[in-house]
């Protein structure tokens, strides 16, 4: 925390603009050695939130020959800022034009003294500006470190900081509103006052057990269980909300599986609306799963499409099927797909029993071709009321997938992106953890044969330790560095 720390904060490449940022108490005083303005001014002068034009110059010192200088040898030099007037000069050598943003403590990102350094895009000048900065003193930062910054020095809490990085990595405008709402604070005032209310009724029991013996008003046992009922109902909500904010954020796994030749490459196809897969009319084309990421309705899904699961014929098609059937474990929905035009298989029945306890949709594919496949055996069989035929060579019906995925991962009930939502596991576990604890102190308040406020005064304590360690409080020092080990570096 004492280190002055320095990144590139834009991703490398070409580019018109690369952002290399300081972050700590010599950040100024850094930028005054390596930054010449127009005006000559230094940056440990300039007003916070200014920016400035200049160049970024390494310093060297030479020193002139003796007699008259060459005007030759001037010319031939590197390029300079002034002109060597004595025998011994400093030189500026130009490393790149740019624009320093200066923001000062402790209203900036990190609290601390900021510097950017806007340059040219692209790798060469991005590194040597940083190169300087490096041998002036300043620190590599380590990944997230001016969010790390930014939670310790107290502008953020954990949770706005784990918003970070879903900002930077959301994928759909409704995972980008729900990261912002976490990020302005939503989440944390929900978790701060139900702490807050945890706390006043801990106070009430531990006044009744530090009181017990003295005549004095207490708030009656029932109002207190009222509260935290009411409080546990809270937690509940929000925890059930958890797995539409996580779909937000990470959308989810669609596996498309069945036996050879049934259409799965097709359909992956008419997902991405473009030949990523090769279809040919030969059983088992596909040996390996392909996946893909697309955007159904802003929810982010990742398609996989898998090997045709069958008896092998050789070592290649038995590795595809193995792994097939591990991403069938691990799908949040399954496309089963049949064939219209054969009849129901005894490989058709093992794939069923492989995926009849998981979340899984039947489509019927070529329904352009003679029908052979019994409709009402497969319902029966399937236990599926709803199955989609389709015909993915004549483009028919598939929208009617696309409308089906919805219906199954909201179940009817498109919510909305603005609230508050749960996008975190670890929020998830902690909150469930609290929750669990502010129970059993219902119960207990609610035993009046045998109430004993120590009970109930634990629980409620070790509610609050789970609540704070949503927003950070109480955190170990491992689990931070896991939680910003995510981040990018310049970030």
């Amino acid at each position: 925390m004492e280190d002055t720390i320095v990144a590139i904060s834009t991703p490398v490449g070409e580019g018109g603009i690369g952002i290399v940022r300081l972050s700590g108490r010599s950040a100024l005083s850094i930028a005054d050695r390596v930054f010449v303005s127009k005006d000559k001014a230094k940056p440990s002068r300039f007003k916070t939130y200014t920016v400035h034009y200049g160049h970024i110059v390494r310093r060297t010192s030479l020193r002139a020959p003796k007699g008259r200088i060459n005007p030759i040898e001037i010319a031939s030099s590197p390029r300079q800022v002034g002109a060597p007037r004595n025998d011994k000069s400093t030189h500026n050598e130009i490393i790149d034009e740019v624009i320093l943003t200066v923001m000062r403590a402790p209203k900036s990102y990190t609290k601390e003294d900021i510097v950017e350094i806007n340059c040219h895009g692209g790798i060469v000048p991005l590194r040597k500006v940083l190169e300087l900065v490096l041998n002036l003193g300043a620190r590599l930062a380590e990944p997230g470190e001016f969010t790390k910054r930014a939670f310790m020095n107290g502008r953020i809490d954990l949770a706005q900081a784990e918003a970070v990085l879903d900002v930077i990595r959301s994928k759909t405008e409704s995972s980008m509103k729900v990261a912002l709402g976490q990020l302005e604070g939503e989440l944390s005032g929900k978790i701060n006052r139900m702490k807050k209310e945890v706390l006043d009724v801990l106070s009430e029991i531990e006044a009744r057990i530090d009181f017990s013996e003295e005549d004095i008003e207490l708030a009656p046992k029932k109002g207190l269980s009222r509260k935290l009922a009411r409080i546990s109902e809270e937690m509940r909500e929000l925890i059930d909300d958890a797995k539409k904010g996580i779909i937000f954020k990470e959308g989810i796994m669609c596996v498309i599986c069945g036996k050879p030749n049934v259409g799965k490459s097709s359909l992956m196809n008419a997902f991405l609306r473009r030949n990523r897969v090769i279809v040919t009319p030969i059983p088992g084309t596909t040996r390996d799963a392909i996946e893909e990421d697309i955007i159904l309705k802003d929810i982010p899904i990742r398609v996989v499409d898998t090997a045709g699961i069958s008896a092998a014929r050789n070592i290649a098609e038995r590795h595809g099927i193995q792994k097939s059937k591990s991403y069938i474990k691990t799908a949040d929905l399954i496309l089963f797909m049949l064939d219209s035009s054969k009849a129901w298989s005894k490989v058709d029945a093992g794939i069923l029993n492989k995926i009849r306890d998981r979340n899984f949709m039947v489509i019927v594919n070529k329904s352009d071709l003679p029908k052979r496949l019994d409709l009402k055996r497969v319902k029966r069989l399937t236990r599926k009321d709803n199955i989609i035929e389709v015909s993915l060579l004549k483009k028919k019906n598939l929208n009617t997938i696309e409308e089906a995925i919805l219906e199954e991962i909201w179940h009817g009930r498109l919510p909305h992106p603005e609230g508050t939502f749960i996008t975190n596991l670890r929020h998830k576990k902690d909150l469930e953890r609290a929750r669990k604890r502010v129970k059993k102190a219902v119960n207990a308040l609610r035993e009046d044969a045998f109430f004993k406020p120590e009970i109930a005064a634990s629980d409620l304590r070790e509610a609050i330790f789970f609540l704070s360690s949503i927003l950070g409080e109480t955190i170990g020092p491992d689990i931070l560095d896991r939680i910003f080990s995510k981040f990018c570096i310049g970030k």
